[in-house]
C-alpha cells in the first residue's frame, strides 16, 4: 500500500459498518506478508493510530480475533502483546465508558441516549425565569441537565436565568433560585443573565429585520391570536423596512406609539405547526428591572432569546421539557436564520403528579390569594414545599434521576415519591412518644412504682448510632381514647418500652375516663393483641406539641379540558391536633426528622421552647390511609 493510502486507514477502519472496512482490512493483511511493522523497522505513528482504530471498532476486533486474515491478525497480536504502551488511551477511553455505565446503572433510569457529538465536549444549562420558586418540575430539568453535564460527561452546566419579563420577576425569587439549586448539590459551573444580553439581541433584532425576517405589528393581542389560530396575515406582514426599523425605535424609547407595537419574526402565516405562525420576539415593558432598572422599555421573548444566548455561551446540548417539542422547529429556524453555531435539542418529559398544579401562574395564585401560607407550604409542590414536609434531598435526588429523560408522559402518583423518602429516613430517625390531648385517657397502675424512676433506652432500636433517650416509668399514665376504647376488662395488653399488664378496671365509655392496669412484666409480648404506646406523667416534663398533617391542594386526580381549576381547590387540606410528647423532644430543632411511635414520621416545623409547644409536620410514606 502506498504512504497516502496508509494515512487514510484509520479513518477508514472507523466506519460501524463491516462491509465498508473489510475491503481495508484485506488490503492492510496483504500489506503485512513480509512486514512485522506497518512502515519500517519499528513501531511508529502508523502502527499506533491503526492499531487504535482497529481496537475501537467492534465490528474490526471480532473480524481480526476469528484469525481468517493471518498477517493482520500476527502484526494485531504482537503489537498488542509487545507494546502495552499505546494501549492507554484506550484503557483510559475504557475506563471513562465503564464509569459512565456505572453512573446511568446507579440512576435506575435508561440514560443510554444517542447524544450527539458528545465527544466534542458536553455543556448543558438549566435556564429558570425569576418569576417563583423552583418546583419538582424544575428540579428534574435542573438534576438531569447536571447529571448530563458533570456526571455522564464530565462537562460544563450553566445556569442562565431568563429575565426578560420585569412585571412578573424578582431579586427574591433568583436569590432563592441559587439556594434551592444548591440545597440540592447542583454546582453550576458558571452563572450569566439573558439581561446581560439585551444589547446583542437589540442588534440581533435590527438585522432580523433589515434581512427581512421580523416586522412591527400593533394588531390587538386577541386579534393576533385569532389570526395566527386561523392562518390569517397580518395588515402589517408587509410594511417596509423602514417602517419597521421606526417602530423598533418608537418601542425602544417606549413612547406611547412604540407601547402598541410588537416585533413578529416572519417565519409563516399558515404551517401546520402554529409555533411557526409568525411568532412575537419583542415587546414592550415600562415596569423596571430588577437588575437593568429602567434602561429598557422593550424586551425579547424567551423564544427569541434562548436560542441565540444558547448558541453564544457555548450550549452543545439543550435539553426541554416536551412541551417545547413544536417550538423546536422555531428554535432551530432562529439559529439558521441568524447563522449562528447550532445546539443539539433533546426533549425530557416533565413530571406531572396527581392532584397537583405545577403551573408558576396557579401557584402563584394560590399564594397570592392565602389558599397556602407562601411558597414554602408544606402542602406546595416546590422544592421548599416538599422539603418542609419532610423530603431529604437525597431521596429527592434518587427519585427524580431514576424517573430518566424518557420522552413518555405520565402522571404519576406521590405514594414512590415519600416511599423513597421512608428508606432514607427511617433508619436515622430517633424515635418518640405522644399522646393525643384531646380525650386523652389517665391509667393508674395498681402495682406501680412508689416513686417515678427513668431509664436510658436507644433512641432507635435497630441502631444505636443515633443515641439514648430517658423513658420516665411511674404509676401515674396517660394513654390515646382510640387505643383505650378497643381494651377489655381483665384483657393482658403490651405497655410498648415497659412490659405486660392486665386491664383491671375501665371507667366511662365513649369516652373512656380512666383505667386501672395492673403490671404483668413476666407476660410474653409476643401473645398480646394490643401492643399501646403511653406517658408517664411523673418523672418527666411532658412538652405540648402542635401535630400537622396535610392533603393535597386539589380535589380531582386529573383535571379534564374545560374544568375550572379553582373549582378543585381543596379547601380542607391541613388539619391540626394538639399532643404531649415525652420530654426528649426539648433537644430537638427545627428540621430535625422524627419517628412518633405508631403514628408516623415527623419533620420538627419549630422547636420547643419558652413556653412555645413543638410543632411537628407529618410526613407521608407513601402508603395510602
Amino acid at each position: 500500500m502506498k504512504t497516502e493510502e496508509l494515512a487514510q486507514l484509520p479513518t477508514s477502519l472507523a466506519a460501524p459498518d463491516f462491509k465498508v472496512i473489510e475491503p481495508h482490512l484485506a488490503a492492510l493483511d496483504k500489506h503485512l506478508i513480509l512486514r512485522t511493522y506497518i512502515d519500517g523497522y519499528t513501531i511508529g505513528d502508523l502502527d499506533t493510530k491503526i492499531w487504535i482504530a482497529i481496537r475501537t471498532n467492534k465490528a474490526a476486533a471480532a473480524f481480526i480475533k476469528r484469525g481468517i486474515l493471518v498477517n493482520l491478525s500476527r502484526w494485531y497480536n504482537y503489537v498488542d502483546q509487545s507494546h502495552p504502551e499505546i494501549q492507554e488511551e484506550i484503557k483510559a477511553k475504557d475506563d471513562a465508558e465503564k464509569a459512565r455505565k456505572a453512573a446511568l446503572s446507579k440512576a435506575g433510569a435508561s440514560y443510554n441516549m444517542a447524544l450527539q457529538d458528545v465527544e466534542k465536549g458536553v455543556v448543558t444549562r438549566f435556564p429558570p425565569e425569576p418569576s417563583g420558586y423552583l418546583h419538582i418540575g424544575h428540579a428534574k430539568a435542573a438534576l438531569l441537565n447536571d447529571y448530563f453535564a458533570h456526571e455522564l460527561y464530565k462537562g460544563t452546566l450553566l445556569l442562565r436565568f431568563d429575565d426578560t419579563n420585569p412585571s412578573k420577576e424578582k431579586q427574591e425569587f433568583q436569590d432563592a433560585i441559587v439556594e434551592d439549586l444548591a440545597l440540592m448539590g447542583i454546582k453550576p459551573d458558571k452563572t450569566s443573565y439573558t439581561s446581560d444580553y439585551l444589547e446583542v439581541l437589540y442588534q440581533y433584532c435590527i438585522r432580523m429585520i433589515k434581512e427581512g425576517h421580523a416586522y412591527a405589528d400593533d394588531t390587538d393581542q386577541e386579534t393576533m391570536r385569532a389570526e395566527r389560530m386561523d392562518g390569517i396575515a397580518s395588515k402589517n406582514r408587509d410594511n417596509s423596512l423602514e417602517q419597521n426599523l421606526a417602530m423598533f425605535e418608537e418601542m425602544k424609547a417606549g413612547t406611547e406609539k412604540g407601547l402598541t407595537y410588537a416585533i413578529r419574526a416572519k417565519l409563516s402565516v399558515d404551517n401546520p405547526n402554529k409555533a411557526m405562525r409568525d411568532p412575537v420576539i419583542y415587546r414592550c415593558n415600562l415596569e423596571p428591572h430588577h437588575r437593568t432598572g429602567t434602561a429598557w422599555k422593550m424586551y425579547p421573548t424567551y423564544d427569541f432569546a434562548c436560542p441565540i444566548v444558547d448558541s453564544l455561551e457555548g450550549v452543545t446540548h439543550a435539553l426541554r421539557t416536551t412541551e417545547y417539542t413544536d417550538r423546536n422547529p422555531q428554535y432551530q429556524w432562529f439559529l439558521d436564520t441568524l447563522k449562528l453555531r447550532q445546539v443539539h435539542m433533546w426533549d425530557f418529559a416533565r413530571m406531572n403528579f396527581i392532584r397537583t398544579e405545577l403551573s408558576k401562574r396557579k401557584l402563584t395564585k394560590l399564594v397570592d390569594a392565602g389558599t397556602v401560607w407562601g411558597w414554602n407550604d408544606p402542602r406546595m409542590p416546590t422544592i421548599r414545599g416538599v422539603r418542609r414536609r419532610g423530603m431529604t434531598i437525597p431521596a429527592l435526588r434518587d427519585f427524580i434521576l431514576k424517573q430518566g429523560p424518557s420522552r413518555n408522559i405520565v402522571v404519576m402518583d406521590w405514594t414512590n415519591f415519600w416511599a423513597s423518602n421512608k428508606k432514607v429516613i427511617d433508619p436515622i430517625a430517633p424515635r418518640h412518644t405522644s399522646i393525643d390531648v384531646k380525650d386523652k385517657v389517665t391509667a393508674t397502675i395498681i402495682n406501680g412504682p412508689e416513686k417515678p424512676y427513668t431509664e436510658d433506652k436507644p433512641k432507635h432500636a435497630k441502631n444505636p448510632a443515633v443515641g439514648i433517650k430517658k423513658v420516665a416509668y411511674s404509676k401515674n399514665l396517660i394513654l390515646d381514647q382510640e387505643d383505650v376504647k378497643l381494651f377489655k376488662q381483665d384483657e393482658e395488653i403490651t405497655l410498648m418500652n415497659w412490659g405486660n399488664a392486665f386491664v383491671r378496671k375501665i371507667t366511662g365509655s365513649n369516652p373512656v375516663i380512666s383505667i386501672e392496669l395492673e403490671l404483668h412484666l413476666e407476660g410474653d409480648v409476643k401473645k398480646t393483641e394490643k401492643k399501646v404506646t403511653w406517658l408517664s406523667t411523673e418523672g418527666q416534663d411532658l412538652v405540648p406539641a402542635e401535630v400537622w398533617d396535610f392533603d393535597y391542594l386539589m380535589s380531582k386526580d386529573k383535571l379534564d379540558e374545560g374544568d375550572n381549576w379553582e373549582d378543585f381547590v381543596n379547601p380542607n387540606s391541613s388539619s391540626k391536633l394538639d399532643a404531649l410528647c415525652d420530654g426528649n423532644v426539648t433537644d430537638l430543632k427545627e428540621d430535625d426528622i422524627i419517628q412518633l411511635e405508631r403514628k408516623g414520621y415527623f419533620r420538627v416545623d419549630k422547636a420547643a421552647g419558652a413556653g412555645q409547644p413543638i410543632v411537628l409536620f407529618n410526613i407521608p410514606t407513601g402508603k395510602t390511609k
